[in-house]
């Protein structure tokens, strides 16, 4: 086995050196400090060659005692998060992830939770690691006798309690953990060389697929087909340009199914502004757009930080937003300007969100000034990209059963828009589109009598990926929602073997078993309805609205931030994103009873019944929002009430936890 060859499988290039321990072991640090600098994507500066002389000759001196078994990875390459751990070490029956803080004294709780975050990502998306002992170790070189730690807690996973060692202590966890540790001897080069399938959230995608990363890399597309609807996609972007043609495709999925990844990818393939295959990501999700932002901004300026170079975070805000754009802005651009615009391909998330004529011209009226507008913001959106006299594409991502605000047009007025105004675009569907309603249907109809619908699987994502521990609980959530509940039974056991819904009446407890579920990073946060007016009492109040940038991306340490488990989130803030770990506070705006929902919204000091069926179907899919939001497990908070007050009063909530428990649901207790 030679380092060489291990560093050609798969897609990306997984470390910077690699060699058997007795192989390392006989090195000098110049040789290993060689590889290394050859191996680098940035350039190496002298600060990071004095770390890498550091923690080669720890590491030299720690493994000389156990002999020269095992592999030893530095710079080993985590795709999804677009980080490289320092060494990961192959050492019998266990796999160590060991981050050096060379010259540090003391072990902080960032520190900790990286290298937890590490050993995470290859315990839950590196296929080798599943039932391997994983050992994170934190050495902070010059740390004093006191602050050491050989833990020797694991969780049900083996994943094990990080440990903190200093430069003289690390031979002896080493060998403490390999003597604790059970499990069988492990071949490093089928380790890893083993597939790697990660899951990252939205906001781990986008700073990915930025930092140049394929959608392989950094995703299951095996499982969801990813890289065959960007590979199609790609091919139709190539076929319109290169027959000077225009074309709309509408990729569809169930929810978490990775179509925002999708557009995500092809946004990526140009982010150069003077490029003629400029991509831009639209979206009409504002606290997505926001999050994104920040995030990629911050992403950007660490990178660069990393490579030697210095860059404002106010010059990286400024050239993310040419890569995602709120609609809006894009949509005003348009009414300013009547050129064409820079991008020749437009991605539009949660494509059937966008306004019919009536919300389009009221909005224009009473924000704009502009009294007669009479286009669907589809049919404006789509002018805008018409106005190119050679070629451009429309990619639609089309969701389903998450509409929550009035004025949606839905997929039917895209497809009229284009019958009515852009006969000449070729339109590609997948076969599930046309199974939406009927409006959808008669329009594709009209489109295939012109000659211009064609249809691909490859247009559909058929798995949900956002819970890499159960791909079926949205199908789960949706028989709940339906009262489907003898399906919802059926199918409990499945979906909970490795996603957690837990039940419970006491907030405090879901807060307790959030913190103490979570490891590293993972983000957990609370969620409830917007119309969940009467959690006050517990400390909820939905009117104080969050900063979704905060909450969504501060740390620990911030009150702002979801961790903190004061400030909640509405289904308007967190559509579109994603936690680790959700708290769900159930209010008494959806009740159960009877074998059907009530719906209820909170006026004055009383709640009224909801009569309409629109604003039932908003309520309904609030909830559903609400409920697939985790990645690995969720708690559900039914309050007791209150027999002494009228709007929280216990019939509001009995039946509702009673059905729930009836499904099966794991009381928390």
């Amino acid at each position: 086995m030679t380092s060489q060859h291990i560093q050609t499988v798969g897609s990306f290039r997984r470390f910077g050196y690699g060699a058997p321990v007795g192989q390392f072991l006989a090195a000098s640090a110049e040789e290993v400090v060689g590889h290394l600098t050859g191996n680098s994507s940035f350039d190496v500066d002298q600060t990071q060659v004095h770390a890498w002389q550091g923690t080669i000759e720890v590491l030299q001196a720690a493994l000389m005692p156990l002999g020269a078994c095992g592999h030893l990875f530095l710079e080993f390459d985590i795709p999804r998060m677009g980080r490289r751990v320092d060494a990961v070490l192959v050492l019998d029956h266990v796999v160590f992830v060991i981050e050096f803080k060379v010259g540090a004294r003391q072990f902080s709780a960032a520190d900790l939770d990286q290298v937890v975050d590490y050993a995470l990502d290859l315990k839950n998306f590196h296929e080798p690691s599943h039932h391997a002992p994983l050992v994170p170790v934190l050495v902070a070189t010059h740390a004093p006798p006191g602050e050491l730690c050989i833990a020797t807690d694991s969780a049900a996973d083996g994943l094990y309690a990080p440990v903190r060692v200093n430069a003289d202590t690390l031979a002896h966890a080493l060998e403490q953990s390999l003597a604790f540790a059970d499990g069988e001897v492990i071949d490093p080069q089928q380790w890893v060389t083993g597939r790697y399938r990660p899951t990252p959230t939205i906001v781990e995608a986008a700073m990915a697929l930025y930092a140049r990363h394929s959608v392989a890399d950094i995703s299951r597309n095996d499982a969801a087909n990813l890289g065959e609807t960007s590979g199609f996609l790609a091919g139709v972007i190539q076929q319109a340009r290169s027959s000077g043609s225009k074309a709309v495709c509408f990729v569809t999925g169930v929810p978490g199914a990775g179509k925002t990844l999708v557009g995500l990818d092809v946004a990526t393939h140009s982010t150069d502004a003077e490029s003629e295959l400029h991509a831009v990501y639209l979206s009409g999700n504002g606290p997505l757009v926001k999050v994104l932002h920040e995030a990629l901004a911050r992403d950007k300026v660490r990178r660069e930080t990393e490579e030697g170079r210095k860059l404002r975070i106010g010059d990286a805000r400024r050239q993310v937003k040419t890569f995602v754009q709120a609609v809006h802005h894009f949509r005003d651009h348009g009414l300013a300007d009547d050129r064409p615009p820079h991008d020749h391909v437009a991605i539009f998330d949660e494509a059937q969100r966008a306004w019919n004529v009536e919300q389009t011209a009221s909005f224009m009226q009473r924000k704009r000034g502009m009294a007669g507008f009479d286009q669907s913001e589809p049919e404006f959106l789509i002018s805008c990209l018409d106005r190119h006299p050679d070629w451009a594409v429309v990619v639609c991502l089309v969701g389903t059963g998450q509409e929550i605000n009035r004025g949606e047009a839905g997929i039917g007025e895209w497809l009229a828009s284009l019958t009515r105004r852009f006969p000449e675009w070729e339109v590609h569907v997948s076969p599930a589109l046309e199974q939406r309603d009927a409006v959808v249907g008669d329009e594709l109809a009209a489109t295939r009598a012109r000659g211009k619908l064609h249809e691909s699987t490859s247009l559909h994502l058929t798995a949900s990926i956002r819970s890499f521990r159960s791909e079926r609980v949205s199908e789960f959530i949706n028989r709940l929602l339906d009262l489907d509940t003898d399906g919802a039974q059926a199918m409990l056991q499945e979906v909970t073997e490795r996603f957690p819904i837990m039940l419970t009446r006491d907030l405090s407890a879901a807060k307790s078993w959030l913190r103490s579920t979570a490891r590293g990073t993972e983000r957990y946060g609370m969620v409830v309805s917007s119309q969940a007016q009467r959690l006050k009492p517990h400390a909820i109040d939905v009117r104080v609205p969050v900063d979704p940038v905060h909450w969504f991306l501060a740390d620990k340490a911030d009150t702002r931030s979801s961790y903190y488990l004061e400030d909640v989130a509405t289904e308007f803030q967190v559509q579109g994103l994603e936690l680790d770990w959700t708290c769900v506070v159930w209010d008494g705006d959806l009740r159960y009873g009877d074998g059907k929902w009530g719906y209820y919204g909170f006026v004055g000091d009383r709640w009224n019944r909801v009569l309409k069926d629109e604003r039932r179907r908003y309520l309904l899919n609030a909830y559903r929002v609400l409920l697939t939001r985790a990645r690995q497990g969720t708690v559900l908070v039914v309050p007791h009430g209150d027999a002494q007050d009228p709007t929280r009063a216990p019939e509001f909530y009995d039946p509702l936890y009673t059905m729930l428990q009836g499904i099966g649901l794991p009381n928390l207790s």
